[in-house]
């Protein structure tokens, strides 16, 4: 197995990770993100840390996607490339950030049950204060820079004709669908979690799905690759004459 088909293999494994562990650490944090009352309530403690856990290596995945595809997306366009890795590692900066919002959550309701004379109301209302932190955080992190993201890697794997075209506009639909639905959340046209927010997101997921399956079996277009490695030599002995001259 070529090293370009490892990458492509990893980078296929890693978006799968990235879609299943967003799915299950939403589902996990429903108590605290949904139950107004959650820190003067039983709680669902383990459940909230689960999901926690999901997100850290949702944040894990989504660095490791940057990394990975890096060497590959560099012999199409540096500075693209370079970009999309300083995306997805604060695209996982912002999830970090939303994960801590939600485990103050738990340190408040925790802290509450042996505290005398703790006032409910404030409680609940510091509670509610960091449930929206960790919206706000979902929203520009999974939302407006996953959109972005997404764009840049559709764009260059369009023009490096690195999977077949339609996978790639598939990418540019979904990162741009993404970044419109997140805008309207943002100017509260609609709930972020809600019919209209998740069927925008359908096309970016069916993006990431898509791409890892394809990269899994398989990886990238090879005519694709043995353009880059004669653009690269070209470079190379370009880069090796004009030192020459110079010398």
């Amino acid at each position: 197995m070529s090293s370009t088909r490892r990458t492509a293999v990893v980078a296929g494994v890693l978006f799968l990770v990235t879609e299943v562990a967003a799915i299950a650490g939403l589902a996990l944090y429903r108590p605290v993100l949904h139950d107004a009352g959650y820190v003067i309530g039983p709680g669902a403690d383990s459940r909230v840390f689960l999901g926690a856990l999901c997100e850290f290596v949702l944040a894990l995945a989504v660095t490791g996607t940057g990394a990975v595809l890096y060497p590959v997306l560099r012999k199409r366009n540096e500075g693209a490339a370079v970009g999309y890795v300083c995306g997805r590692l604060l695209e996982a900066a912002v999830i970090v950030i939303g994960i801590i919002g939600v485990l103050s959550v738990v340190t408040l309701r925790r802290q509450a049950e042996g505290a005398a004379g703790a006032d409910d109301a404030s409680l609940v209302t510091a509670g509610r204060a960091l449930v929206a932190f960790h919206d706000w955080t979902f929203l520009f992190g999974p939302n407006f820079v996953l959109g972005a993201n997404t764009l840049v890697l559709a764009a260059l794997m369009y023009t490096a004709r690195l999977v077949p075209r339609f996978i790639a506009v598939l990418g540019l639909v979904g990162g741009a669908m993404i970044c419109a639905s997140a805008t309207a959340v943002l100017f509260g046209i609609y709930e972020q979690v809600s019919v209209a927010g998740s069927l925008a997101a359908l096309p970016v997921f069916a993006w990431e799905v898509t791409l890892a399956v394809r990269l899994l079996r398989k990886g990238f277009d090879e005519d694709a690759d043995e353009d880059a490695d004669k653009d690269a030599d070209k470079d190379a002995d370009e880069g090796a004459r004009i030192g020459v001259g110079v010398g």
